[in-house]
């Protein structure tokens, strides 16, 4: 189904780092992509590997204030901390470090490079996907870091593609906490549709991402938000992203689509509430996979995001998109020399097995109201009649 893949990696993303303390860890990219590289998943026929670009401060500025930037680049000096935490710099989240300015604006480099290719496609040099797992940086807002987040690179490569004269860009964001800052950037512009399906702000980071928040003005029905509730596994997960996302993804009819894949919904993942598996997160994997092709000819720029397991969870998860967007899924076992540097890099042992062997199988949406007394299908309810009229959909209809 693939036919031809970018994705942008060199190991100097090892410099976005907060420190050993922190829950963002480099070491869940490097076991990763040397994860996907010993199983052959980098050398598939049509995939091009190529370092990043580092953006300058006019692709910054597309999203970000340029005050916000020039506070970026100084917090390393800023040594009394006052200028800096006005922005979101030198919190518990976001710890200043050395050349921080530098390490995230190559992060949302990267992601533009991808969106450009994309854009650009397979006939004038570009791919038909591309992938920048170092990015999903999904929380900073426009003058302030926030959640892990100091660009937003998701959002700065939507405005770049606007930029270069897309009309209907579609972001879909499955990482457990609401895609605010994606959200906040196009909440009133009808040529990005904006879909997180994320743990609900009731008990989670960073509470926002409600049924009605539908976009404003020109946006209204262009802002789609599924808040689950905790507990929610692999069958009520994909159930109510079957429910919401196809739908209103088809009604949107993008030309391109930019989605973001924090795997901190897994049920071993130390910072949510979640209960999904590696074999639930694939098959939302394939799901956007086949969603591309259907409805914008296989244009695909998929991200990274969240993940805060970096030995059992993230190397896996992401190994898994990796091989579904280049366009064969993967089976079996861990390579032995991958456990051994896991071992050896992470201090604890590897898993043996690329999935958790779940059945990950849920019961299609029929239509109606669903389940009064299943959270989750009171959640697709309030989602489908909060947003579905605006794009002239059937709240009631079946999912198809």
């Amino acid at each position: 189904m693939s036919d031809s893949t970018l994705v942008i990696w060199d190991d100097v993303f090892s410099q976005y780092d907060f420190g050993p303390s922190h829950p963002l860890r480099p070491l869940r990219l490097e076991l990763t992509m040397a994860l996907a590289g010993q199983l052959g998943v980098l050398d598939r026929p049509g995939v091009t590997v190529r370092a990043p670009v580092t953006a300058g401060d006019d692709v910054l500025e597309l999203v970000h204030d340029p005050m916000y930037v020039a506070s970026v680049k100084r917090a390393p000096d800023d040594l009394m901390g006052r200028l800096s935490l006005k922005y979101g710099l030198g919190t518990g989240d976001v710890p200043i470090f050395p050349r921080m300015h530098e390490a995230a604006a190559l992060v949302t480099g990267a992601t533009v490079q991808a969106a450009q290719a994309v854009w650009d496609g397979p006939a004038r040099g570009g791919a038909q996907h591309a992938v920048s797992i170092s990015g999903g940086l999904h929380h900073a807002m426009r003058d302030r870091a926030s959640g892990f987040c100091v660009y937003d690179d998701p959002a700065v490569a939507i405005a770049w593609l606007l930029a270069q004269g897309a009309t209907r860009v579609a972001y879909v964001d499955v990482d457990v906490h609401h895609g605010d800052g994606v959200e906040q950037a196009f909440y009133d512009d009808p040529r990005v549709m904006t879909v997180s399906v994320h743990e609900s702000g009731r008990t989670l980071f960073p509470g926002t991402g409600w049924a009605d928040q539908v976009g404003a003005g020109e946006g209204v029905g262009a802002n789609v938000n599924l808040a689950l509730p905790m507990g929610t596994g692999d069958a009520g997960w994909l159930r109510a992203f079957d429910a919401v996302v196809p739908p209103v993804l088809r009604a949107f009819r993008p030309q391109i689509m930019v989605t973001q894949h924090g795997c901190d919904t897994h049920a071993l993942d130390p910072l949510a509430h979640l209960m999904m598996s590696i074999d639930g997160q694939r098959v939302a994997y394939r799901a956007l996979h086949e969603l591309a092709h259907e409805l914008c000819d296989g244009r695909w720029v998929a991200v990274g995001g969240g993940g805060y397991e970096p030995v059992q969870v993230v190397p896996r998860a992401w190994t898994h998109l990796l091989a579904e967007v280049t366009g064969a899924p993967l089976d079996g076992a861990t390579p032995g020399d991958w456990r051994d540097l896991a071992r050896h890099r992470g201090d604890e042992l590897a898993p043996t097995s690329l999935t958790d062997g779940r059945d990950a199988a849920f019961v299609p949406w029929e239509g109606g109201s669903g389940d009064p007394d299943d959270k989750a299908d009171v959640a697709v309810t309030q989602t489908r009649e909060a947003a579905f009229p605006h794009l002239g959909l059937d709240p009631m209809a079946a999912q198809g």
